[in-house]
Order: structure tokens, then sequence, then C-alpha cells
């Protein structure tokens, strides 16, 4: 650069550099200064806001400054939030940045105690009947003392995006309130240090409402349906809605009539926790007899395959396992068939839909559960299914009143003494504790162990059923700890039941190696076993219908 034109900048900058500062100094009309300097903005210079002041005088009706540059993510959550979209319609009125945080020349840190505290009162300008209800709750009572974590409107609702409660993605939503309330009662430290129980969120879960809220329903009730809002309150408040003496009229609002007659008693509880004691009677009860009849049968099955696997594989003087060029025994008639259908189907559609509510995320739920938030398909069907299987149990008695032959056929299955001898003696030989099989008498205890547990799984499941079905006439009628007993032995009955027939039944029927692939009896009335007759010594029996009551277990090998 030439030497003279240097010299005229130097000399000229000043100038320049006074004529700058001269247009900039708002100070001389505007005395926000001082507030200016006690706030979060104190370090920048007013054309950080107002820079489409480029002259003086200024122009008249000048934009308010948009924070959005500098706030982009708090812009675009205000933007589209229910106070944003209420500004863009034209309503004045509506909550705007400075409405919250003050204008821009006092705005404070939104990170300090003291704004925090602020929270509920610049809510309660424009909510201020809401702010009534929160100044007397227990979360109200809370932050007013000076707890720091005690939730306040903001931490509930959200800061800038705030949407309605109707819409899906806010966390007031129905579907989030699960969500929400966890973030502190699901807080294990947060609970230990303010003395709170921390099992609500888990007991929740393992309710009814819980699972049906995992499973998406949208009509189900969740924290707020029992606990309120903003107003909330001890359970020991006599205004609390989850006061023993409101909990009728809460519980109310869904089953009406609940606690009419009894008190409702505990709700929050968690299975395997602390139950109260018929539920934990109810869990040890079936905790030890489901292992216990799984395992005795796993075992009878276990031995009586191993000993036919080597008698047909290694012995050369097994018998054949399907008669040849001869119909089987007939063992159900045209009737029992048909009712053996529907119990089928019916049992599986039960299985199936009832452990999808116990279980909604896994894989094999997700068919029943994916219309759950519009329409309870998982419930419907299960109703179905299991109106079918009543009607199938009616059948069943109805046909046994009246029809003789049938009536006959069941007589054949009255339990006897014998039937125990003959369990343990051929327990003991299909566990190899002695090597001459036993004699099983007709229609033996395998058959009799199959027929009865269904008969007193229709009844357990059944009376357990009406009583979850209809709840509300249940809880107007009886102590709300039936309803909860009768919700664990359903569970465990059917778990039982399931297991058994997988165990149990699927082994005679399908992998016994005297019928694999499958005992036909239940496609065509006539089985492909092999029998025994009552009396020791007969030949196997070659068909027909009075052989009708043969026994269906397997033939005597030659050892």
């Amino acid at each position: 650069m030439r030497p003279y034109l240097l010299a005229v900048l130097i000399l000229l900058s000043p100038l320049a550099l006074a004529q700058k500062n001269e247009a900039l100094d708002c100070k001389s009309c505007h005395d926000t200064q001082p507030k200016l300097d006690k706030s979060i903005h104190a370090a920048l210079t007013c054309d950080t806001c107002h820079d489409q002041v480029k002259q003086f005088p200024h122009p008249e009706k000048l934009a308010k400054p948009d924070c959005g540059p500098c706030h982009p993510d708090q812009g675009s959550g205000h933007a589209s939030s229910v106070h944003g979209k209420a500004l863009t319609s034209g309503n004045a009125a509506a909550p705007s940045c400075a409405s919250c945080h003050s204008s821009a020349h006092e705005t404070q840190k939104a990170t300090t105690e003291a704004f925090r505290k602020a929270v509920p009162e610049t809510c309660g300008m424009c909510h201020s009947e809401v702010l009534d209800q929160f100044k007397l709750s227990v979360h109200g009572t809370a932050a007013a003392s000076g707890i720091s974590a005690a939730p306040v409107c903001t931490d509930c609702h959200g800061e800038h995006n705030i949407q309605a409660k109707s819409q899906a993605s806010s966390p007031v939503n129905k579907a989030h309130i699960r969500e929400t309330c966890a973030r502190c009662h699901g807080d294990v430290r947060l609970a230990g240090r303010f003395g709170l129980p921390s099992d609500r969120i888990t007991t929740f879960d393992s309710s009814f409402h819980g699972l049906a809220a995992q499973g998406g329903s949208q009509t189900v009730a969740n924290c707020a349906s029992c606990h309120g809002f903003h107003n909330i309150l001890k359970s020991s408040d006599a205004k609390s809605m989850t006061h023993p003496g409101n909990l009728a009229k809460t519980c109310g609002n869904c089953h009406p009539g609940a606690g009419a007659r009894f008190s409702l008693g505990t709700i929050h509880w968690q299975e395997g926790g602390k139950a109260p004691p018929p539920v934990m009677f109810v869990r040890w009860f079936y905790m030890g007899a489901i292992p216990v009849t799984l395992g005795l049968m796993f075992l009878h099955h276990l031995g009586d395959f191993l000993r036919k696997v080597i008698a047909m594989r290694f012995r050369k003087t097994g018998q054949a396992w399907h008669p040849s060029g001869q119909p089987g025994d007939l063992r159900m008639y045209g009737w029992e068939r048909i009712q053996h259908a529907l119990l089928a189907v019916s049992f599986i559609i039960l299985g199936w839909t009832g452990f999808a509510l116990k279980y909604p995320n896994t894989w094999w739920s997700a068919p029943l559960m994916a219309w759950e938030s519009s329409w309870p398909v998982r419930g419907t069907v299960h109703r179905v299914a299991a109106v079918v299987f009543v009607v199938c149990s009616l059948m069943h008695l109805v046909l046994l009143l009246t029809n003789k032959k049938l009536r006959d056929h069941w007589l054949t299955l009255i339990p006897k003494m014998r039937d125990i001898r003959e369990g343990f003696a051929m327990m003991g030989y299909n566990l190899g504790l002695t090597d001459k099989r036993p004699h099983i008498s007709p229609h033996s205890y395998i058959e009799k162990v199959e027929y009865w547990a269904v008969v007193w799984g229709a009844l357990v499941m059944g009376l357990t059923g009406v009583m979850l079905w209809f709840n509300g006439w249940a809880m107007q009628q009886f102590p709300k700890i039936w309803l909860d007993v009768a919700t664990s032995i359903h569970f465990y009955e059917a778990v039982l039941a399931c297991a058994a027939i997988v165990v149990w039944h699927f082994y005679t029927v399908i992998f016994d190696p005297e019928v694999y692939p499958m005992d036909t009896a239940w496609l065509t009335g006539r089985t492909v076993r092999r029998h025994e007759h009552a009396a020791p010594g007969r030949t196997p029996a070659s068909g027909g219908e009075k052989d009708h009551h043969s026994d269906p277990v397997s033939p005597k090998f030659t050892d």
C-alpha cells in the first residue's frame, strides 16, 4: 500500500469509529442498560438483537426481535407448540418468549433454582385454576418448600414444545402418562432420597392396567386416572382420590359399583413381592404344583419313550406298531370328535390370546396387539374363544345326559383305586425300577388324567374367567382381593394346562413311538394303537364298537 493512502486511513479512522459509536449509542434514548447488565444477555450489544435498526430516527412499527437465530431449538419448539400456533393464528394474548422469560433486557438464566421455583406462578398467569390445584398438591407444596427435585409444570408438559394432551406426541397424552410419571417414580435413587415407594411403576406394569397399556390400549386406566393430574394428594389426605374413603368413587369411574360392599384394599402390589397373603398362597401352591406335575409327566413319558424305541430298534421280537390290514379300536364317536375339535381350537386360541396380555411385547403377540390402540382385538378374540369353550363343555354335559352310548363310555372314565396302583407301577416300570411290565386296565389312568384335568381346568378357568370378564360385577359382590386371587389362579392354571397338553397329551397322540406320527382317533374315531384287554393274557382287540373301552396304553414287549 502506498504511504500516503495509509496516512489518510490513520487520520480518518478515529472519526469513523466515533460516528459508528454515536450511531449505536442507544443509552441516550433508552434506559435499559441497568436491566441488561443484570440479565443473561449482558455481554451482547444492542445490534445483536436489533440488527434491523440502521438509522436514527427509527422507522415506526419495527418488528420485535426474533429469538430463533440464537435459540433455534427453542424457537422451533415454540412455533410448533399450542402457544406458538395460537400466536400464529392471531391470538395476541398467547404466550411468547417474553411471557415466560420476561423481555430480552431482563431475561435470567432458566437453569437457576429461582427460575424453576417461579415456573408455577409463571404458568399460573394464564392457568390460574390449575395453579390453585397445584399449590395444594404434593408436588406443589414440595416445590414451594424449596425442593428442587419436585416436579413443576414444565417437567410434565415440556418447556417450549408444549402440546395439547390430545396430541400423541404430548408427554401428558394418556399413552405417555406412565412414562412421564416414571421419570420420578421409577427413579430408585430419587425414591430413596425422599422416602417414596420404589415399586409404584413396576407394580403398575404388572397389573392388568399396566399390561393392557403396554399392549396399546387407549382406554385402560393410567396413573392420572386414579391419582389425578394437578391435584395429586397423599392417600392419607381425605380429599385424595386414592384415600380409602374415595376409592369406590375413583374406581367407580371405570367399574361402577366397585367397593360398594367391601373395602377395595391394596392396589399397588406385585406378584412375588409384597402381594396380599391369599395371592402369595396361590403362587406358592402353583410354584410347587407346576414343576412336580410336569416333572412326573415328563419322567413317565421319557421312560416309556426309551423302552419303546429300544424295543423297536434293537429287539427283533418286538411287535409291529400299526396293525396291518385291520381297523383299530373305536375310541371316539362322532359327537366326541366334534367336541374335541371345538375344544382344541378354542383352547389354543385362549392360550395364545391370554398369554399375549401377559407378554404383549413378544413377537407372537404382535398380530393381536397391532390394533389394540383402536380396537381390542386380543380381548375380543379371547372372549369369543371362551364362549366356544363353555358351549363345548355344556354340549358335552347335555350329550352325557341324553345319549346312553356316550354315558356308558363316560362311566369307564370314573377314577378307581386301581388307577393309583397301576400308575405307580407303570412309573416304576418306565423308570427301570422293574423289568416286568404291569397290567393296565381299560381306559387307564392315562386317559383319566387327561379327561379329568380338562374338567378341572374348565371349572377353574371358567369361574375365574367370569370374574375377570365381569370385573365390575365381581367388585360389587366380593372384596377386591377375590379378583386378585382369581387373576393369579387364572394365569398359573393356564401355564399348567398348556404345559400339560404339550408334555402329556401331545406325547400320547403324537410323539409316542407306538402311534407316531399321529393317533388318528380324533379324526377317524379309530386308533392305530394296539391294546390289551382288561383280563391279563387276552390277545389284542381286533376292533369294533364292542372294544370301545379297550386300553389306550402300549402292548407288552418281549424282553
